[in-house]
């Protein structure tokens, strides 16, 4: 899987550069959400601007990310989401779980939850 990480203040920015997340790539994704965490970087925007498709798989490895940061009082959102990349999110409800936000800026100005 072609992913660009790249380090901004206290967020990891994590751009993914495929047209898919399926089951095919999408153990790629949850190791490298996985491995940042693990390594003290657990405030994650994941940025989806060429994704184009989505499976269940996809939204797995994003979730364990979300709960896995949670967990390190961290918090791991979206950003830069495709509109048939949405649908897939409103249909399961994960857009109800997951911080969305149109760019990187945006998310930017998030802050983890969690004591202060």
């Amino acid at each position: 899987m072609k992913l660009h990480l790249k380090k901004l203040s206290a967020h990891t920015l994590i751009t993914v550069l495929e047209e898919r997340i399926d089951a095919h790539n999408s153990n790629e994704l949850k190791s490298v959400l996985l491995q940042s965490i693990a390594q003290g970087n657990a405030c994650i925007i994941v940025q989806l601007e060429t994704v184009r498709f989505i499976d269940s798989s996809g939204l797995g490895a994003l979730l364990s990310g979300y709960k896995n940061a949670a967990a390190q009082n961290g918090k791991l959102v979206l950003t830069n989401i495709q509109q048939q990349v949405l649908s897939m999110f409103e249909l399961t409800r994960l857009n109800r779980v997951f911080e969305i936000y149109p760019d990187v800026n945006e998310a930017l100005g998030s802050k983890p939850e969690g004591p202060p």
